[in-house]
């Protein structure tokens, strides 16, 4: 359980517009494998919007980390999983990628504890305004995406992975949250007030969804 959010594991959502999207997906997956685990759509917006002078921040490691590091200027990573972890970072140096801090934060904490956790507060050591593009896409997903808020410049973009499954939506991906329920969590919520002004991008492949969010000038 994360963030309020339990997986179930059930085979109702195998519908036939499920199982397309599915295929296109992995399609998709296949044709571009060094692309970041988000949707197809999140993808080609942040590849066109992303800028070389651009300084970034992702919580959860993975092929973003590259690609990220490829298209932006500086790229601070931070991971929570030391087997992850130490699969990835022979990758980065492998690939001469010089302009990326990655650092491994382990936790053992409950959502209860995130803000005590140096996984969460590694965010302190940003100035506020100083960052340009975020990724929310590890643990801790709330109170990283709250507590990064005043750090992004005006006009950065703030992207959060699987947002269906914490915020109300229409989306028929899997798992994903009805206007009738209302945010996952008390902490969801906060954010969403937060950002209720902002214009926000929201992707889905069916399968799964990336919300981007766009900080007002």
């Amino acid at each position: 359980m994360r963030d309020g959010f339990v997986v179930m594991r059930t085979f109702r959502h195998w519908t036939p517009r499920y199982l397309i999207n599915r295929f296109r997906l992995g399609v998709y997956e296949v044709l571009h494998p060094n692309a970041p685990w988000l949707t197809p759509a999140a993808v080609g917006f942040l590849d066109a919007h992303l800028k070389k002078s651009d300084v970034g921040l992702e919580f959860g490691s993975g092929r973003s980390t590259a690609w990220f590091a490829g298209r932006i200027a500086h790229l601070t990573s931070i991971e929570h999983d030391r087997a992850w972890y130490e699969k990835v970072a022979p990758r980065l140096a492998a690939e001469g990628l010089t302009n990326v801090e990655y650092h491994l934060c382990e936790s053992d904490q409950g959502d209860e504890g995130a803000d005590r956790t140096d996984y969460v507060r590694c965010i302190d050591r940003f100035a506020d305004k100083s960052l340009d593009f975020v990724l929310v896409d590890g643990i801790y997903r709330s109170a990283c995406a709250v507590r990064v808020i005043p750090k992004l410049r005006p006009g950065g973009m703030l992207a959060v992975d699987n947002i269906n499954w914490y915020l109300p939506c229409s989306s028929h991906a899997p798992n994903s949250r009805r206007a009738s329920q209302g945010p996952v969590s008390s902490e969801w919520g906060r954010f969403h007030e937060a950002t209720r002004n902002w214009q926000c991008v929201w992707t889905t492949s069916g399968v799964t969804d990336t919300a981007i969010y766009l900080k007002p000038l």
